[in-house]
């Protein structure tokens, strides 16, 4: 595995990862950097948890006019709080970087702060679809000098809908800017979308390492959709435990669970938040 300073990358951005505790690249970056340095464009299948956050935030941080006060990076991300994490990188490995103003733009804040930060002027900017295309739709996004575009969790941004903002995105920003995408799975849908938008694109395959604490023990239990409250019940009789937490699929089925608990005596209380629910 090569170095940092192998890759590429300037000093100023090496002097970050050194502060930051960064010894030696992953996988994704090693494969990535190098490339996108370039102005390659690169096509990047990682799951979470790879670095892949890194692997194009150094390189667009290393490329940076910081004369430009118009947006010259865009990264997508699916979520808000994807957004801001992605931003808190950038700032983090911007630290060295005098004068590096990075915006995350996402729903659910006012539009008086992004309106503000963007009439002065920003480097990068970190945003849903959804709001990014309003901004555009009002016209108080100006993407006409963007040279950098990163399509984070591509997939997740299609399967919540967002293909058609991305698209549109894609299409309204300069045909010679550096696009990243970086998925964890490559369906048919993100294939046809890098052979449309990407030029020739590096394509990079990184497997995330999967492994279980040694003081876990992991069970299963294959049982029809009927049979699995009688199960789960039967599990609590049975193993000795002082607190327990059960995914469930829906908002319903946590407080149908949850009930259906209750009848045999086991104490539980149900949380739920949109699609992700825990019954305790």
């Amino acid at each position: 595995m090569p170095t940092f300073a192998e890759l590429g990358l300037p000093e100023k951005v090496q002097a970050v990862l050194r502060d930051v505790g960064y010894e030696t690249p992953s996988a994704v970056q090693a494969a990535t950097i190098p490339p996108l340095l370039e102005g390659r464009d690169v096509v990047g299948v990682a799951q979470t948890g790879t670095g892949k956050t890194a692997a194009f935030a150094l390189p667009i941080l290393s490329r940076l006019d910081l004369t430009q006060k118009a947006p010259q990076a865009l990264v997508l991300a699916p979520t808000r709080e994807l957004a801001l994490q992605v931003c808190e990188a950038f700032e983090k490995y911007a630290a060295r970087l005098k004068g590096v103003k990075v915006l995350p733009v996402y729903g659910g804040q006012g539009y008086g702060v992004q309106l503000s930060a963007l009439r002065r002027g920003v480097h990068v900017v970190v945003g849903t679809p959804g709001r990014i295309m309003d901004h555009l739709d009002k016209g108080t996004l100006d993407l006409t000098q963007l040279r950098f575009l990163v399509l984070d969790e591509a997939d997740e941004m299609l399967k919540m809908g967002f293909a058609e903002d991305v698209e549109t995105i894609l299409a309204d920003t300069p045909s010679d800017k550096n696009v990243a995408l970086f998925s964890a799975t490559m369906p048919a849908q993100i294939r046809r979308l890098s052979k449309k938008y990407l030029n020739d694109p590096v394509e990079i395959t990184v497997k995330g390492k999967t492994s279980t604490a040694a003081n876990i023990t992991q069970r299963y239990l294959t049982v029809s959709y009927p049979q699995k409250v009688d199960a789960l019940t039967r599990i609590l009789e049975v193993e000795n435990f002082e607190g327990m937490i059960v995914f469930v699929r829906t908002k319903n089925e946590t407080e149908t669970l949850a009930e259906k608990l209750r009848a045999p005596g086991v104490w539980t209380r149900s949380v739920s938040a949109g699609s992700d629910s825990i019954v305790m």
